[in-house]
């Protein structure tokens, strides 16, 4: 009996609000100044940038000047002014080339053949293949201006400018290299795409229901 009596006295002592909110559907927190407050408006805003700049080594470069100044040496008035010159083109892909007198020397855009093209031995094959078939491999420095298209591309391109820039040498070469068939200009490029087809001729899955 004198636990249910203090349980009575507990109860008692207890206090039940019955106010209802106004507005039962919104919470509201208290507003505590914690470590993410946010900074006030007129504070400025940091801005960070950072600038990244790839710097070829010192070595690519030295090689890089010393071959344009070869070149400017041995070309004197440029491209255009020279004589024995010719142009090639394969795809999308232009080459102006100049013959010179020389050991075999080629340079394409102002860096060694073997770099330019990456060591590829068919695109070196391309590029000295006219020469070799008139036995001129070791008598003539190839210097090329080549842009568009791939590396391929371009070594084809050489491939026809040297052809007709030794047409130049003497007519005496035309009958040997068109026996090669390297004065003829592949006129192969991509096909373009087709309305409703992937590709120029790959068509999608056929599909009957």
């Amino acid at each position: 009996m004198a636990s249910i009596s203090t349980l009575a006295s507990s109860l008692s002592s207890l206090s039940f609000s019955s106010q209802v909110s106004q507005s039962p559907n919104t919470i509201s927190f208290p507003r505590a100044n914690s470590v993410f407050a946010l900074p006030a408006k007129s504070a400025r805003r940091a801005s960070l940038s950072i600038t990244a700049t790839v710097a070829a080594p010192p070595e690519e470069v030295e090689e890089t000047l010393e071959l344009k100044k070869y070149v400017k040496s041995r070309l004197p008035g440029g491209f255009a002014a020279q004589k024995i010159i010719g142009t090639g083109r394969r795809k999308c892909a232009i080459a102006r080339v100049v013959l010179q007198e020389g050991t075999g020397k080629v340079i394409i855009n102002y860096r060694d053949a073997k770099e330019y093209l990456q060591g590829n031995p068919l695109w070196l094959q391309y590029v000295k293949v006219p020469l070799v078939t008139l036995g001129y491999e070791n008598s003539y420095d190839i210097f090329v201006k080549a842009h568009g298209g791939g590396l391929s591309g371009q070594a084809q391109a050489i491939t026809l400018g040297v052809a007709r820039a030794l047409l130049k040498v003497s007519a005496d070469h035309r009958s040997p290299l068109k026996k090669e068939g390297l004065l003829t200009r592949d006129a192969r490029v991509v096909e373009r795409k087709k309305a409703g087809l992937k590709k120029a001729r790959k068509a999608p899955q056929f599909s009957k229901r």
